[in-house]
């Protein structure tokens, strides 16, 4: 009988016992699964965004099944950070993995006063910057589209807190190498990627957007060529851990993210369809080094791919 592969994997200044993740506003604040999921067992959980105070979000209809993927316009609907603090984290802290926090903001300032508070919440291990975000003192540009923006944001935060810093990166600019090397230099220790792709579906027999938002975030194992693209160009241009989204569902999907260069992955849509697909997709991961002879999970990035 052979050894069982080792499995954790280092992001920042956090060990996770695999290197799978739950990806922000799929997975609740992590008590919705707790019943269905031994949360334990996965690498981290990486709660709904947060934002200063409490957001409605965008009016239904919100969720568009599409041909391998989904289209959401959530509007990052969320309790706020006092809700967070008082109701959400006395479950959070019983856990005994890394517990993310993921934050947005429409100014610097937001994100700064967020990771204040956070760097003081007992519970939190990490945080996760959400840049696709508006920047209204800019007219309106996306944080994560633009390198100066995307580095103060994060230089901003890393200001503000000691615990481990991800940026989550938009896949919806020209050169995604440029953006992840400029909040590498800002000070993040981990990059996430990708955020949604924007897409837009019409109701041929109304003839008007299925979204009352027009257009949202497409996910799903249609973005998943995409995400494994951008992750591989990222990973050979920055000297942070990097960690794969996009379109996992099982765990070769994952495998195939890690041998492009990730250190971890995230599972989103696929939480929606079956929950416990991110444990299934961590057991697959062991049981795939283990049938292929891999004594660890790290062997998987393969350096002859990162020089292609």
């Amino acid at each position: 009988m052979g050894t069982t592969p080792h499995m954790a994997v280092a992001i920042g200044g956090l060990t996770l016992k695999n290197p799978v993740m739950t990806a922000s506003g799929t997975f609740g604040y992590g008590r919705e699964f707790s019943l269905l999921v031994d949360l334990n067992r996965l690498g981290a959980i990486i709660v709904k965004g947060l934002a200063l105070a409490p957001v409605k979000g965008n009016p239904p209809p919100r969720i568009v099944e599409t041909p391998c993927g989904m289209l959401n316009a959530i509007g990052l609907e969320n309790v706020g950070i006092d809700a967070f603090e008082a109701e959400k984290m006395p479950f959070l802290r019983t856990l005994a993995i890394p517990v993310i926090a993921n934050i947005y903001g429409t100014r610097i300032e937001e994100y700064a006063a967020l990771a204040e508070r956070l760097d003081v919440l007992e519970g939190v291990s990490g945080i996760e910057v959400n840049i696709s975000c508006p920047n209204v003192k800019a007219g309106g540009v996306v944080f994560g589209v633009d390198p100066e923006a995307a580095a103060a944001v994060t230089a901003a935060v890393r200001r503000r807190t000691a615990k481990t810093l991800i940026v989550k990166l938009s896949p919806n600019v020209a050169d995604i190498v440029r953006i992840a090397r400029s909040v590498e230099d800002a000070g993040a220790d981990a990059l996430s990627l990708i955020n949604t792709i924007t897409g837009m579906a019409i109701d041929v027999e109304t003839r008007r957007p299925k979204l009352a938002n027009v257009t949202g975030g497409l996910s799903g194992p249609a973005i998943r060529p995409i995400a494994v693209r951008m992750v591989w160009q990222v990973a050979r241009a920055v000297r942070i851990p990097v960690i794969g989204i996009g379109g996992i569902v099982k765990a070769e999907d994952a495998v195939e993210f890690l041998i492009a260069g990730a250190s971890a992955v995230q599972i989103g849509t696929a939480n929606f369809r079956n929950p416990c697909a991110a444990l299934e997709i961590a057991e697959g991961i062991g049981a795939f080094l283990a049938r292929h002879g891999i004594p660890d999970v790290r062997r998987l990035a393969s350096d002859r791919l990162r020089r292609i």
